[in-house]
């Protein structure tokens, strides 16, 4: 684990990771960003969550990622300064976020793949489920609707990396946030924030393949916290027909991912 880098201070005292926590292989600062803290102050209000699950993606010698086949106007972030984020729109679905390392060019990053809500939980609760205040506070014991309870919703509210983004309210308007900057809307914590524990101990992080992808899915560059119910479930990818397909997919100006 990463323990010697020291954090910096936003002007509320917020700590926030440094740069060179993310100027390093991603598959390193993968499994040191679990229990960190990622936040997004919008207008609306902030969300907070600690991250229990991501995904390492190595640009160029990695084909499966977005950078594989070189830079273009959707991942151009990808290529560049460590510490910013690369959001993108999946099948015309839902926003994925993605914390950028390594050199400028390098075109790696760190995909978010879940998280457990520390900090907004009510303002979460509304953008993924359009809950009143009064059901907002994940009494175990209210009704459940559409088959959950309230903490099954809870536990499902950062959990899988399209409804990640829709809990902390992050889109494509976010694409390039500097997470590393001071005063800046969107920011990532070191674990100690926000009231967490501890950095977690490596004996706590399993890895394992990705998920969602045909190729390069064995590699073990997904990285989770054992025994968190806020990881999202493992489902391989299943094969589609020999017809081959480009890893970035059909690019539009919006920075939607088609497959």
């Amino acid at each position: 684990m990463l323990a010697t880098l020291g954090p910096v201070r936003t002007e509320d005292q917020t700590e926030l990771l440094p740069r060179e926590f993310f100027d390093r292989p991603s598959t390193e600062v993968a499994p040191d960003l679990l229990g960190c803290v990622l936040w997004y102050s919008s207008p609306a209000g902030l969300v907070a969550a600690r991250l229990v699950e991501v995904e390492a993606y190595r640009g160029s010698i990695d084909p499966a990622s977005h950078a594989f086949r070189g830079k273009t106007s959707r991942n151009a972030v990808m290529f560049g300064p460590p510490g910013h984020v690369y959001v993108y729109f999946s099948y015309g679905m839902h926003y994925c976020a993605n914390l950028v390392c390594e050199q400028p060019g390098a075109g790696e990053a760190v995909l978010i793949r879940a998280g457990a809500v520390v900090g907004g939980a009510g303002l979460a609760r509304r953008r993924r489920y359009g809950l009143p205040d009064a059901d907002a506070d994940g009494d175990a014991a209210a009704p459940a609707r559409n088959g959950k309870s309230a903490r099954q919703r809870d536990r499902d509210l950062a959990r899988g990396p399209g409804r990640f983004c829709q809990a902390l309210g992050i889109d494509r308007s976010l694409d390039g946030a500097d997470v590393c900057a001071l005063g800046g809307p969107l920011g990532i914590s070191p674990a100690s924030a926000f009231d967490q524990a501890d950095p977690v101990a490596s004996a706590a992080i399993c890895a394992g393949p990705r998920v969602g992808i045909s190729r390069a899915a064995d590699r073990p560059w997904r990285f989770w916290l054992a025994g968190d119910a806020h990881v999202s479930g493992y489902k391989a990818m299943k094969p589609r027909g020999s017809r081959p397909k480009p890893v970035t997919g059909r690019e539009i100006e919006d920075g939607t991912m088609h497959g």
